[in-house]
């Protein structure tokens, strides 16, 4: 393998371990083990270039953390969402984009049975939801069903229900890969049909005004679950040159980290749904700004961001 290839292959998790320091023995060693692997064929096949010079000092750096009995560093909490979760949206894109292009897909089945089978709004929904909304349009607040409640206790049930649902999403990843798809299957029918329903009703516009102030952030972070779930099945199906239980131990640890990670995006999502969604008749910039951001947020940090830092870390890595 040219030395360009076996850098671009790698640099992320080096980078992560450079970033994203532990203090957890089993992940120390696991690291030092992958670190030495990687140093010990950079030695065989480049033994005088920087990239053998930078793995050294990686693994010398990784043995001292091994037998040194360090304190945790106090900004760990902020240098998980500013550096490690970042990374391993770079690390696992692929997953992202494959979550993505089933979620966008089931959405468009559930938007086309939709307008084809009258019937089908109502098994998705539920006839109960359906007549309510029915109802509420009649009245002229099509949208009343999120004024219903209080805004604290709206909220928490609201949070409480997108960690599970996110939660489940990543863990039935473990079906083989399955599972995660299967949830993203369930989400993107119920959307998708959801979605035609109001724009049927002639509120199309008016529903993505109301809905996605909330919407943006619960559902993209539905999509990442799913992504998680992905990189959960996929580390058991395809462990590369890992035993399948290490690789196993990697993929769930790595989309739990996405999917903890994930839980401010969820509570963020629920105060907009529990305080704000229910004000309707909110004036139209303030709806579109809520939105627009929410969505500049997801994309910039999921995408934009991360690939900023690995390029930065790439830099620094070619020049070590």
């Amino acid at each position: 393998m040219r030395e360009p290839l076996f850098v671009k292959q790698n640099s992320a998790k080096w980078s992560s371990y450079e970033l994203s320091p532990t203090e957890d023995p089993d992940e120390l060693a696991d690291r030092f083990v992958q670190i030495t692997d990687d140093l010990a064929y950079a030695k065989t096949f480049y033994p005088k270039s920087k990239t053998t010079t930078y793995l050294n000092g990686l693994a010398a750096g990784l043995h001292q953390s091994i037998y040194k009995n360090k304190t945790e560093k106090s900004n760990r909490f902020l240098t998980f969402w500013k550096y490690e979760l970042p990374i391993l949206f770079k690390t696992y894109q692929k997953q992202l984009l494959y979550a993505f292009i089933f979620f966008i897909v089931f959405c468009a089945i559930g938007a086309l049975s939709a307008k084809y089978d009258e019937n089908f709004v109502r098994l998705i929904l539920g006839d109960e939801y359906v007549d309510m909304t029915n109802a509420n349009i009649a009245k002229g607040d099509p949208f009343g069903v999120y004024k219903t409640g209080g805004e604290a206790l709206m909220f928490l049930a609201i949070a409480g229900n997108n960690i599970y649902v996110s939660l489940v999403t990543f863990v039935s990843g473990i079906i083989f890969s399955v599972g995660a798809v299967y949830n993203l299957f369930r989400n993107g029918i119920m959307l998708g049909s959801f979605q035609y329903y109001f724009f049927s009703k002639g509120l199309g516009v008016k529903s993505i005004l109301v809905i996605w102030i909330h919407g943006t952030l619960e559902i993209s972070s539905i999509v990442i679950a799913g992504a998680a779930g992905l990189i959960l099945g996929n580390s058991f199906l395809f462990p590369k040159t890992y035993t399948r239980l290490v690789s196993l131990k990697k993929g769930a640890k790595d989309g739990m980290k996405i999917a903890i990670g994930i839980i401010p995006i969820l509570i963020v999502a629920a105060f907009f749904e529990g305080f704000v969604t229910r004000h309707t008749e909110m004036p139209v910039w303030l709806s579109v700004s809520i939105l627009s951001l929410s969505f500049l947020f997801i994309v910039w940090y999921v995408i934009i961001y991360p690939n900023k830092i690995y390029k930065t870390l790439n830099h620094n890595a070619s020049k070590s």
